[in-house]
């Protein structure tokens, strides 16, 4: 699938750098027109490092490998860069190592969400969880992601590819992605899980 861009990528002034073959919305172009923005295409090895904002930690273990690469796509086509950090191939892989490297690109900054996927959704998203700042959710339909995100302010997504099928996988994907943090009352709730957070770093570190 096609890198798409959209009204929203195109910057105030300057140019905008797209990997070839990418398409471009007609409200895009016209927006890029009356800005004097220049398009630029380019291979993805020119392609500038993405900011933390636009960039994805995706990992899987062999579970759920297969559903990892049918994502991707969809990943690219709205737009975000994707660190994969494995696993590439089926060969049986233990679901905390991959966990645990999602979880500290997103709570170093480095990447603004992540999903984790193995066979069930359950072990990637309690070995996630283990790591400060992490607030990972399994999501298994559309409205458990939405309240992830609404509620939760949730930033990893975690999903079981032996409970959805890919299409299933996708709609829960891509309500998780679109759904902004509702905050108000919920800050509060958010905030307490932060304060538990920390006060058994304070105690593990003594």
């Amino acid at each position: 699938m096609k890198q798409v861009i959209t009204a929203q990528d195109v910057p105030a002034t300057g140019e905008l750098k797209v990997l070839r073959g990418a398409i471009v919305t007609a409200v895009a172009r016209e927006l890029m027109a009356a800005r004097g923005v220049h398009l630029l295409e380019v291979s993805a090895e020119e392609m500038p490092a993405a900011p933390p904002e636009k960039t994805l930690a995706l990992g899987a273990d062999h579970g759920g490998y297969r559903l990892k690469e049918g994502l991707k796509p969809v990943l690219e086509a709205l737009g975000l860069a994707i660190r994969d950090v494995g696993v590439h191939e089926e060969k049986p892989a233990d679901y905390p190592d991959v966990a645990v490297l999602v979880a500290e690109l997103v709570a170093s900054g480095a990447a603004a969400r992540g999903v984790l996927i193995d066979g069930a959704g359950i072990g990637s998203a309690i070995a996630a969880n283990k790591v400060p700042g992490i607030r990972a959710a399994l999501c298994y339909d559309q409205p458990s992601a939405r309240n992830s995100r609404e509620h939760n302010d949730a930033n990893v997504l975690t999903l079981g590819a032996r409970l959805l099928t890919a299409t299933q996988a996708e709609d829960v994907l891509r309500t998780w992605l679109a759904t902004p943090f509702a905050g108000g009352r919920h800050q509060a709730r958010v905030q307490k899980i932060h304060d538990i957070e920390q006060r058994y770093r304070k105690g593990a570190s003594r």
